[in-house]
């Protein structure tokens, strides 16, 4: 992704074992360009991710899907959208108070 967008990521991750280990720690301080901030345990209202699975949960109510798959296919869409609105991404990091921008 850093090579695409030819610019700094910003990853923001809850207490999850995994973006805690050692060897995490390790693949984040080999890459300059990659700023992580944590969220403090038990903090959902923190998290911007959990506004994007509330608008999307919101858009899918009531859809009648037959398939997995055509969940799936729906499901994808519907984050599609979501990318193509920055706009709403900046709502989702602005409901939190939090700024996630980059030293």
């Amino acid at each position: 992704a850093h090579r695409m967008l030819g610019g700094p990521i910003v990853l923001v991750w809850d207490n999850l074992n995994t973006h805690t280990s050692a060897v995490m720690r390790r693949l984040i301080e080999a890459r300059p360009w990659l700023t992580v901030f944590r969220l403090p345990p038990y903090a959902p209202e923190l998290n911007p991710v959990e506004a994007v699975w509330a608008h999307m949960k919101k858009s899918m109510a009531n859809l009648p899907v037959r398939t997995v798959e055509e969940l799936v296919s729906v499901v994808r869409g519907r984050l599609r959208r979501v990318q193509r609105r920055p706009d709403l991404i900046a709502g989702f990091i602005a409901k939190t108070g939090l700024d996630f921008q980059p030293p």
